[in-house]
């Protein structure tokens, strides 16, 4: 997909002829702060391998900035805004939802803020969940607690022309939606609707991914307070492992169909042995499998410490062909095989062994932000409500080389973002753990598998994956 061209055009619903009630500046130097321009960009592919080819200049490889324009689409004193969350529970929820609404209140003097329950569901009237009307005096300690003040829930993106029959009903010019790659496939859906219907809404993203697997984003949001937790479940388990005799720690983490929060933890912690993600392939049996690498392991250091992604290794395993509501295929439990067979090898071979195995997933799901992640989740609400404004639609928020930007949304989702065996991350990875580079019986066989498992993951999703 190296040379796959993307097109970064940004739509918008109308022309800007409204001024701000932001008062920035429009020059340098005068220690004021300064709006942005529809001009201004960030590029996208800035690594050369090339000299002889130029950088490109024009919207395959130009990125719009994000943040607060002089002259706006809406006249606040009428904007009706919407928000929802979707999808799983994530750090940072609260954040954004809060600096949404804090932005909308107090910078532009919006009044009429609606929060939709429960995912997609809040906008189906048999359900009876009926809006919260937000303000910031309401939302202003949410921060302090994890999961989503407005509720969650998968499922729903279909039903697009209900979704949009809801914000007519409620006159919403703006509606921010935050949820991962199958929510923003179904915001996109819905911002295609309200332009065949005529009427001016701005559909706005905040992408949403724990796994950290959504294309040219930096990192999303909650995922480097995974990583902390994730951290400090294997500075327990390593604990554990290490004050035991051929103690063996286990800890699962997310992971779906990318290795990332895996990865980010095993090089956090320092004490990780074995890292194991669903873009390596491994076997468990044979003279160079995981289960005779973990053996040796114990032979020289008498405890190890496993991290592995829910999504690895699942080709391992039974399948069912069976998904989630959110249309994601529901993976086997890596975790209780990897337990399992490494207790049935140990006692084959009558070796003494202590596994302690742990899945802190869904306490992680439910955490609080560091400091980092809340710094983040406050950036990106701001820029969700200034790009809103302005009448951009169809766009998620991201950090792209440590700018903020705007992303189109089919842009964004056309493929999933996956950790790269041959590229520095998980070579630095391979360093921290010091485990081998293939734990396969057949390099050759496996090296085609880790290709077709790379390739499975950045594939262009289903559409039918609409959270």
């Amino acid at each position: 997909m190296a040379d796959e061209k993307y097109d970064f055009t940004i739509e918008q619903l109308g022309p800007c002829t409204v001024q701000s009630p932001i008062k920035l500046s429009t020059v340098h130097g005068d220690y004021t702060a300064n709006y942005v321009d529809d001009k201004a960009y960030v590029i996208n592919n800035v690594n050369v391998f090339d000299v002889k080819k130029p950088i490109v200049l024009d919207s395959s490889n130009l990125i719009e900035k994000a943040g607060p324009r002089e002259k706006i689409y809406f006249d606040p004193k009428h904007v009706k805004a919407g928000i929802c969350t979707c999808g799983g529970l994530c750090p940072g929820l609260n954040d954004v939802i809060r600096a949404i609404v804090r932005c909308l209140n107090t910078r532009y003097g919006v009044k009429v803020i609606k929060g939709y329950q429960f995912g997609f569901h809040g906008f189906f009237p048999e359900e009876n969940y009926e809006p919260i009307d937000l303000d910031r005096y309401l939302i202003d300690e949410i921060h302090k607690i994890g999961g989503s003040y407005l509720g969650t829930s998968r499922g729903g993106g279909q039903r697009v022309s209900d979704i949009v029959d809801c914000l007519e009903r409620d006159n919403i010019n703006m509606v921010c939606i935050i949820g991962g790659d199958g929510t923003q496939r179904g915001s996109y859906d819905i911002a295609c609707e309200v332009e065949k219907r005529g009427y001016k809404c701005a559909v706005v993203g905040i992408p949403k991914t724990v796994d950290n697997d959504l294309m040219f984003i930096d990192r999303s949001f909650g995922f480097e307070t995974a990583v902390q937790r994730a951290k400090e479940a294997v500075a327990s388990i390593h604990m554990e492992a290490s004050s035991q005799i051929n103690g063996i720690g286990l800890v699962k983490l997310m992971g779906r169909e990318s290795g990332f929060i895996a990865t980010a933890a095993a090089l956090a912690s320092h004490e990780t042995n074995f890292c194991l993600i669903p873009e390596v392939p491994f076997d468990m049996e044979g003279e160079n499998g995981f289960l005779a690498c973990l053996e040796r392991r114990l032979e020289k250091r008498g405890h190890a410490v496993i991290v592995v992604a829910e999504g690895a290794g699942q080709d391992l395993l039974t399948g069912t062909n069976a998904t989630d509501a959110s249309g994601n295929k529901k993976l086997s439990d890596i975790g209780l095989f990897l337990k399992k067979s490494i207790e049935k090898y140990f006692s084959e071979k009558k070796i003494e062994i202590n596994l302690k195995y742990i899945d802190p997933g869904y306490q992680i799901r439910a955490s609080v932000t560091i400091a980092s992640d809340s710094i983040y989740c406050e950036r990106l609400g701001n820029n969700a409500v200034h790009a809103a404004m302005a009448g951009k639609t169809k766009l998620v928020i991201g950090l792209v080389h440590d700018k903020f930007v705007h992303l189109p949304i089919k842009t964004v989702t056309a493929h999933r973002n996956a950790v790269d065996p041959e590229g520095s991350l998980w070579r630095d990875a391979l360093d921290a753990t010091g485990q081998p580079v293939l734990m396969v019986a057949d390099e050759v066989a496996a090296q085609q598998k880790m290709a077709n498992a790379v390739n499975e993951a950045k594939k262009k999703p289903s559409e039918q994956n609409k959270k």
